[in-house]
């Protein structure tokens, strides 16, 4: 079968197995970078212990949440490198590229000496770990969504709302074992060698899905449009509004998810709510996503992208402050689970239709560029540092509400981006 995919390169994959394993292929990288993405998050108060100690909880916290936001500002080197390289070379050798330093980066963080054994080359050596997962990730979302339209344009939304599917499956893993850890585990067993586990796990799948995108054949559309010559140059001389507007498209997705990832630490921290606790309820977001993503993939093929993310985005910013206000006045369990699951909702809402507009507002020749620089750009700027500033703004306004004024600002930078690509490009 794996033979027959790479002697019919430019075939249409059609079929329920030919289906599945394009979805595979081209989401295991990005569930693996989601992955370790969210352990990192979510075990920040412990990282945080065992990387950046200080005499003050609090700074050692924002150093933590800092250099949780640093990883993030390789990724438009990446998405320079890796994206001008999948319009070049082809989107299979992008995504094979991209999961290889992938593993490497999460090789080292698993293997990396703590504060107590090697000192301030400990936090040197995980801002290292993290630049490299950073710069192999620059690519990745955009050279496995070209992937995917490309296999199956009939069905753009649908195949490319995978992407969050799987982060979301990628989410409900690292949770779960968030739960599974802190509920069986001691605080010092965690802090001394029991947050390596995730790491470990998520070194596992690297050579999977190494291998499964090897078997599979470059993309019809770019077989059909051939290698592009220049594609920085046309996007930035051609197409640079295109590439404005998606980067503004993209924040308010990206903010909802980082703020997600955050929830956790602000249960313990602000709300001062057991680990357990906020970690089930970051599964139940979490698994939300998973199941939801995939049926609003189906609806956004009928009704269309930028109709269902407005409608989404007009929500975020009517309810964001609503629910922080609710939480805030009765922290427990069931309300923390209803307030992260309706933010889940709408998240999945909107970025199930966000792969298939990218992909649909770049042309072939600068599809992996454009969607590349534009998500790379955004989700550093909107996204990576999003826990840093909703507890820096925390710190400073001593309000437990800050981080709603957060997530209504870029949801509104986000309808602007949106109802311009609808009028201007008919999307």
């Amino acid at each position: 079968m794996a033979a027959s995919i790479t002697e019919h390169p430019a075939a249409p994959m059609r079929g329920t197995g030919a289906a599945t394993r394009l979805i595979v292929a081209s989401s295991i990288g990005n569930a693996l970078e989601f992955y370790e993405i969210l352990v990192y998050g979510y075990f920040a108060v412990i990282i945080s212990k065992v990387f950046f100690p200080a005499a003050d909880e609090a700074i050692s916290i924002l150093v933590t949440l800092g250099t949780f936001g640093i990883s993030f500002l390789a990724r438009p080197v990446g998405a320079i490198f890796l994206g001008a390289y999948g319009d070049r070379k082809g989107r299979k050798q992008a995504l094979t590229l991209s999961i290889l330093l992938m593993t490497i980066g999460t090789g080292l963080m698993t293997v990396m000496p703590s504060y107590g054994s090697v000192g301030l080359l400990a936090p040197i050596l995980v801002i290292a770990a993290r630049l490299v997962q950073g710069f192999s990730v620059g690519g990745e979302f955009a050279s496995s969504t070209a992937f995917l339209v490309e296999h199956r344009p009939d069905r753009a939304g649908f195949f490319a709302s995978w992407q969050w599917s799987s982060q979301g499956l990628a989410a409900l893993v690292a949770t779960g074992l968030g739960v599974l850890l802190t509920t069986n585990m001691s605080t010092d067993s965690l802090q001394a060698w029991g947050w390596r586990i995730p790491f470990a796990i998520g070194l596992l799948i690297g050579p999977v899905g190494y291998y499964i995108r090897n078997q599979l054949g470059e993309t019809p559309e770019f077989i059909q449009a051939g290698q592009a010559r220049s594609p920085l140059r046309d996007l930035f001389v051609g197409q640079w509004d295109r590439l404005v507007l998606t980067i503004g498209a993209v924040a308010a997705s990206t903010s909802s998810q980082y703020i997600l990832v955050y929830m956790p630490t602000y249960a313990i921290r602000e709300l001062h709510l057991p680990q357990t606790i906020a970690f089930t309820a970051a599964v139940s977001a979490a698994a939300l996503q998973t199941l939801v993503v995939p049926f609003v993939g189906i609806w956004v093929d009928k009704v269309g992208q930028t109709r269902v993310m407005t409608g989404a985005a007009i929500l975020f910013m009517v309810t964001a402050y609503p629910v922080f206000v609710l939480l805030d006045a009765a922290p427990s369990l069931g309300v923390l689970i209803a307030m992260v699951c309706w933010i889940g909702l709408l998240k999945s809402f909107f970025s199930g239709a966000l792969p298939s507009l990218m992909a649909k507002t770049f042309p072939v020749a600068t599809r992996v560029s454009g969607m590349s620089l534009s998500y790379n750009i955004s989700v550093p700027i909107f996204g990576g540092f999003a826990p840093f500033f909703a507890q820096s703004l925390i710190d400073l306004t001593g309000s437990k509400l800050a981080p709603s004024y957060y997530m209504i600002a870029t949801a509104a930078i986000s309808l602007a981006a949106l109802l311009v690509l609808r009028w201007k490009y008919r999307l």
